[in-house]
């Protein structure tokens, strides 16, 4: 894959992703991982941010360049708030894919 491209796949936070939230927040300088229920974006497959779907606070890996990650992560809430909570009811591994160009 490119270097200015990836693969990014939006999906729900799950129990499975704790300790690499931990670890995202962490490097984040963070207290914790943000609130309950969470959407997370993978980069190649490395979690690379995480959003609260509750009170929108997010943590990203600043090794990283992330800011767009976080947006798409934003718009991908804003337009699933109105589907009520069975939107996130998938199985894991079938989250949204999106190709992003970094420059």
């Amino acid at each position: 894959m490119s270097t200015l491209t990836a693969a990014i796949t939006i999906r729900p936070a799950y129990a499975d992703d704790d300790v690499a939230l931990a670890r995202l927040a962490a490097l984040d300088s963070a207290e914790g991982p943000p609130a309950a229920p969470r959407v997370v974006a993978e980069v190649d497959g490395e979690l690379r941010a995480a959003l609260s779907l509750w009170d929108g606070s997010a943590i990203a890996d600043p090794f990283y360049a992330t800011a767009d990650i976080v947006a798409l992560l934003r718009v991908h809430a804003a337009a699933g708030a109105g589907a009520g909570a069975g939107r996130w009811g998938r199985r894991r591994g079938r989250g949204r894919r999106a190709r992003l160009a970094f420059g």
